[in-house]
């Protein structure tokens, strides 16, 4: 049972460590989205940050404000779900398809 547990441990360190290596792989990983026929484009990283937001300037319409917000929230909402499956498709890899919490 001693040993069992030992190995037991030692797979799961295993697993740490790779994860750790992951979640910086992430932190690189880049995807991109754009909205609007390309009048918003967004990048994020793999652990879902907005790193970038680039505005066509013929987008900027002063009498339509509300269609450059739901241009941007668009293109914001595409990047994150990529970023969510880029980081579910890589940390899947490691987990197994467990279902652990968190990730």
């Amino acid at each position: 049972m001693k040993g069992d547990y030992g190995k037991m441990m030692k797979q799961f360190q295993q697993m740490q460590a790779e994860m750790a290596k992951v979640e910086k792989e992430l932190e690189d990983e880049r995807v991109e989205a754009s909205a609007g026929g390309g009048a918003v484009k967004v990048v994020a990283s793999g652990k879902q940050q907005l790193v970038e937001l680039k505005i066509d300037p013929s987008a900027v319409d002063p009498e339509d404000v509300e269609m450059l917000e739901e241009t941007i929230i668009a293109a914001v909402n595409e990047v994150m779900r990529e970023a969510q499956e880029l980081a579910a498709k890589k940390l899947g890899r490691l987990t197994g398809g467990m279902g652990l919490p968190g990730l």
